[in-house]
């Protein structure tokens, strides 16, 4: 058994695909699908169902892509150790983030981390939290920028707090006030994110806490589509703080709550069983110290 037939299945795993498997490991085809024979034979078992249209792993390809994944990721674990050897943060580090900090808050980072530690190539996945836990889970990201903690096997550290804002129209009734009270709101129409967001269930929460039960006038997939939604006049919404400093329309207003403000909150993550190399105590490092 070799290491490349091992990324080689993960690759087809992913893809669904020989072909695309192949576009992705950068190798021939017919090699590809050689290798994989190869591995098939040495198991004893197929490892995919090869249908006309798609390749879908058996239920012997499932159990051991677990296996195959974790064999990766200690093996570039280990390869992470030997690099720190050399005294310098070296080598990649893979950074996921929701999609309701990434735009606003790893650009920030991002560019720190970059000025300090130049011979580190960054990847980032930009995905919703449950999904970046299971990645996480899979060594195939190194950490995380999340608001809620769904998996108890996770190491987490907290950035702080962010407070979250009403969004309304310029021209809309409470735009003139310098802060609202859930009372304010409570005959408006809302826009809210896809319940797969955390912050969509958090300010399902937070409107219930407020005694709040807004009727949903639509749902979006991105916090800047329903900020233009906002912008249109077709209900409001509640976005964080980042969201706010960043965005520059002038067709909407930003408007603080009375005390106490409902907020949510901001961590970093990692999965403790694997080993945290200089650039990710480093990164974690600059995200703690950027909100102290």
């Amino acid at each position: 058994m070799e290491m490349h037939q091992l990324r080689y299945f993960i690759a087809v795993s992913d893809e669904g695909s020989f072909s695309r498997a192949a576009q992705k490991a950068h190798v021939a085809q017919p090699s590809l699908s050689q290798q994989i024979q190869k591995l098939e034979a040495e198991l004893g078992q197929p490892l995919f169902d090869r249908l006309p249209r798609t390749v879908l792993l058996t239920e012997t390809g499932k159990r051991f892509r677990e296996f195959a994944q974790r064999i990766l990721a200690n093996v570039a674990d280990a390869q992470r150790c030997v690099d720190e050897c050399k005294g310098h943060a070296v080598g990649r580090i893979v950074i996921g983030a929701i999609p309701t900090i990434a735009p606003y808050l790893l650009p920030r980072l991002l560019q720190q981390f970059q000025s300090k530690h130049p011979k580190v190539t960054v990847e980032v996945v930009e995905d919703v939290t449950e999904s970046l836990e299971r990645r996480m889970d899979d060594g195939e990201v190194d950490l995380g920028l999340v608001s809620t903690i769904e998996s108890r096997d996770l190491s987490s550290e907290s950035l702080g707090e962010e407070a979250l804002l009403v969004a309304v129209p310029t021209g809309h009734r409470l735009a003139k006030k310098e802060r609202v009270t859930w009372r304010d709101l409570k005959h408006e129409r809302f826009l809210a994110l896809h319940r797969a967001h955390c912050l969509s269930r958090q300010v399902q929460e937070l409107c219930s806490g407020g005694g709040l039960h807004p009727e949903l006038a639509a749902r979006g997939a991105q916090l800047i589509t329903i900020v233009r939604m906002v912008r249109a006049g077709l209900g409001l919404s509640l976005v964080p703080q980042m969201m706010a400093d960043d965005e520059c329309d002038t067709g909407c207003r930003f408007l603080r709550f009375d005390t106490p403000e409902p907020t949510r909150q901001l961590n970093i993550i990692r999965n403790p069983q694997r080993f945290q190399s200089k650039a990710a105590l480093a990164f974690t490092g600059i995200a703690v110290s950027s909100f102290a």
